[in-house]
């Protein structure tokens, strides 16, 4: 069974082609930057450099066409044609009603549409993902794979809010959570790094990107989670306002006499990094470059950002009362070694210590790595995320008929012995590059590390 697996962000498209067979993804990769000038394709499979193109996205649907047209070309491609696609998955950031994954229809297509105004800047992202990969593939299922329920093991006491019952009761106004793919596996290969059971291992998982979260993680199940209703709670991000005061909305509608949509669309689109920087930089890669020549600007928001995460993790270690592991994942999670550093400078009374070595060698999304020093109660990961594999196993078991929730449910990722293969090719070809990174790296095989040692 061959699965492609898209997973349309607010400015990028992740992709996978995985061979269920085989237990092997052919190839894997993502279009950045979309509908932001200096778009791109980044495409890796197996045994091959990394190929880049250049190419103008206005959309997703742009993107969407680049992605097969990669994927079946003669020079880059790994299928003949898209007729030997058996599914296609799609990643859904808001969920809404559905708890599950699910095989998508025209009614699920249309519940999608109308709670895109929950997920504004990935939802409607995501259906045009789904339009363009059924009209193109018509003949073969498509599953949406909800980003909401792993979070749904939430207790009460953390997914309510304060308001009128009737909203609840009525219009479902609660907590969901976002990220859930991402927590989900990061969570469990955290319980494999450590030799423990899913069961007995409570971790923090800072899932850090253009969108950010951070999920506090109880014997493998969701306790509580920085995302709400939407994905705009929470952490300060690329262009959303997370956490603020309420009143602020109210104030100044009032003062410049603005319309609901209009400050729904700041908080969402212009608010973040890029209001912080002075309206210049959504992108983290140009604030910290920015910072790093002496923007003062670029340097606030990036201590707004640090500070934010940091007093999410010091809530999240009382509500756990014990604390296995910290995991930073996604793109700034895995490649912003100062941003970790800054996000863990100051909790070593904790019993949180890190290894700045080992952070700085750890500038990588192909290996997973421990960066906290020896003598840390509390072990520090960069683990890539892996939302594909999460979304792979679950489409094949819908297909199947063996599907469940996902407290029953035990995915390949979470045997010792999984490995990404087309990860772990291109980490080699990173460390001939770079010896650094084996300071960092753990859990490699041995035939792996032969490979690295030649």
């Amino acid at each position: 069974m061959i699965i492609l697996f898209l997973n349309c962000g607010s400015s990028s498209l992740k992709y996978s082609v995985y061979d269920w067979e085989q237990k092997k993804s052919l190839c894997a990769g993502g279009v950045e930057r979309i509908g932001i000038d200096g778009s791109f394709i980044s495409h890796d499979r197996n045994g091959y450099p990394t190929y880049e193109l250049k190419h103008n996205c206005k959309d997703h649907k742009d993107a969407i066409n680049l992605v097969i047209d990669t994927i079946t070309s003669k020079e880059h491609g790994v299928i003949e044609n898209i007729n030997v696609i058996s599914a296609v998955g799609h990643r859904i950031v808001h969920g809404g009603k559905f708890a599950k994954s699910v095989i998508v229809d025209d009614s699920v297509v249309e519940e999608l549409r109308n709670i895109s105004d929950l997920a504004p800047l990935h939802n409607p992202a995501h259906i045009m993902g789904i339009e363009a990969a059924r009209a193109l593939l018509p003949n073969v299922k498509h599953v949406c794979v909800m980003d909401t329920a792993f979070h749904q093991t939430m207790p009460a006491s953390s997914y309510m809010y304060a308001l009128p019952r009737k909203w609840y009761t009525d219009y479902q106004i609660r907590r969901y959570g976002f990220h859930g793919s991402s927590v989900l596996y990061t969570s469990r290969r955290a319980a494999v790094l450590l030799d423990k059971n899913v069961d007995e291992v409570n971790t923090i998982v800072c899932h850090l990107g253009a969108g950010a979260s951070v999920t506090a993680v109880k014997n493998g199940q969701c306790l509580d989670t920085s995302m709400g209703l939407t994905p705009l709670e929470g952490l300060v991000m690329g262009t959303r306002s997370g956490d603020i005061d309420p009143s602020v909305c109210f104030h100044m509608m009032k003062k410049l006499n603005m319309k609901p949509e209009d400050m729904y669309t700041i908080l969402n689109k212009k608010s973040g990094m890029y209001a912080l920087t002075g309206d210049r930089f959504s992108d983290q890669r140009d604030v910290r470059k920015h910072a790093a020549n002496g923007d003062e600007l670029c340097k606030l928001a990036l201590d707004v950002e640090c500070y934010r995460v940091k007093k999410y993790i010091g809530a999240y270690m009382a509500a756990l009362g014990r604390l296995d592991s910290i995991v930073f994942t996604a793109g700034i999670g895995e490649r912003a070694s100062n941003v970790r550093e800054m996000v863990c400078k100051g909790l070593e009374n904790f019993g949180i210590i890190l290894d700045e070595e080992k952070n700085a060698c750890a500038e990588t999304n192909k290996a997973e790595c421990c960066i906290s020093a020896d003598n840390s109660k509390v072990k520090i990961f960069v683990i890539p995320t892996d939302e594909e594999i999460v979304g792979v196993q679950d489409i094949v078991a819908l297909l199947a008929g063996t599907y469940d929730a996902y407290p029953r449910f035990r995915y390949i990722f979470q045997e010792k012995t999984y490995r990404n293969k087309l990860r772990d090719a291109a980490f080699i070809e990173e460390v001939k590059k770079r010896p650094s990174l084996l300071k960092a790296a753990i859990n490699l095989p041995e035939a792996l590390k032969q490979e690295l040692a030649k």
